[in-house]
C-alpha cells in the first residue's frame, strides 16, 4: 500500500485519468442495462488522489470559492441559457410552454447529485485535473488536452446508443465547450462553484425542454456546437488575458502541490 501511495504522489494527475477511466467505464464491458458509464468517476478519482497527496484542502476550497468577478455569474447563467433559446429560435419547432417549476427542481438537484454531471464531473475535471496541467502546458494546451480526454471518457454514451443528449456532435461541443469552462474556471480565480453553476444551467433547460425528438434533437446540438464554437473563439480571441500562463516560482514546490491559479482581472 505504502508503494502504491507513493506512485500516485508521485504521477498523480495520470493516476486521476487512469481512475476516472477505469471507473467511468466499468460497466460499459458488461452492457449493464440503462447504464453505460458512472458520471461521478471524475469525482471519485479526484477525492482518492486528492487524499493521497494531502491536497483535499485546496480542491474543497474551490469548491465553495464564491467570492469572484461579478461578470463569472452571468457568465455561469446566461452562456448556456443563450446557446440553447437561441439555437431553439433558430431551429424552431420548439414548444415554449416551459414547465418552470420542473426546471426549477431540476436545477437544484443537479447541484447534490453525483450521478449527474456538475457535481459528478467539474471537482475532478476542473477541480483537481486542471489546475495541474496548467503546471505542464499552457493554458491554452492545457484545455485542449483536458478537453479532448473530457470528450473521449463520454464516448460510451454515444456507442452505446445511451446518449440521446450527447451522440457525435455532442463529443465535439465537449471538446469545444471545455475551452469556455477553463476560461470561466481561470476568470474566477480557480472556483469549482462557478463552473459548476455553469453545469447545472447547461443541462437544466435542454432540446427535451422544448419538446424536441428524433433528428430534431440532433440538429439542435448541431446548432448548438457553431454556437459554442464561436463563444470559445471569441473568448480566446479578445480575451488573452485569461489565456497566458501563470508566473513560474523557481523556488515552488513539486508540480502537484503547485494549485495556484493565476487572478486575472480587468
Amino acid at each position: 500500500m505504502t508503494t502504491f501511495a507513493a506512485a500516485i504522489r508521485r504521477h498523480p494527475l495520470v493516476t486521476f485519468f487512469v481512475l476516472a477511466f477505469a471507473i467511468g467505464w466499468s460497466p460499459w464491458p458488461f452492457g449493464i442495462e440503462d447504464t453505460a458509464m458512472l458520471p461521478c468517476a471524475p469525482l471519485v478519482a479526484a477525492l482518492i488522489v486528492a487524499a493521497v497527496t494531502g491536497t483535499l484542502r485546496d480542491l474543497g476550497s474551490r469548491m465553495i470559492r464564491w467570492r469572484v468577478p461579478w461578470y463569472c455569474y452571468v457568465a455561469a447563467v446566461a452562456l448556456p441559457l443563450l446557446v440553447i433559446f437561441a439555437t431553439a429560435a433558430i431551429h424552431g419547432g420548439a414548444s415554449w410552454n416551459l414547465a418552470w417549476a420542473d426546471i426549477t427542481i431540476l436545477f437544484a438537484l443537479r447541484w447534490i447529485n453525483p450521478l449527474d454531471g456538475p457535481l459528478g464531473e467539474e471537482p475532478g475535471w476542473r477541480g483537481f485535473a486542471l489546475p495541474r496541467l496548467d503546471t505542464r502546458f499552457a493554458p491554452l494546451l492545457s484545455a485542449a488536452v483536458l478537453g479532448v480526454l473530457a470528450a473521449i471518457w463520454h464516448l460510451p454514451l454515444v456507442v452505446s446508443g445511451q446518449g440521446n443528449r450527447v451522440g457525435w456532435a455532442g463529443l465535439l461541443t465537449t471538446f469545444v465547450i471545455t475551452f469556455v469552462y477553463c476560461w470561466l474556471f481561470r476568470r474566477s480565480n480557480g472556483s469549482v462553484l462557478l463552473v459548476m453553476l455553469f453545469h447545472v444551467v447547461q443541462g437544466t433547460i435542454t432540446t427535451e425542454t422544448f419538446g424536441y425528438e428524433g433528428r430534431d434533437i440532433d440538429s439542435v446540438l448541431t446548432l448548438g456546437l457553431y454556437a459554442w464554437v464561436v463563444i470559445a473563439a471569441a473568448l480566446i480571441v479578445f480575451d488573452r488575458d485569461a489565456w497566458r500562463p501563470a508566473p513560474r516560482d523557481l523556488g515552488a514546490r513539486p508540480a502537484d502541490q503547485v494549485l495556484t491559479t493565476p487572478i486575472v482581472q480587468r
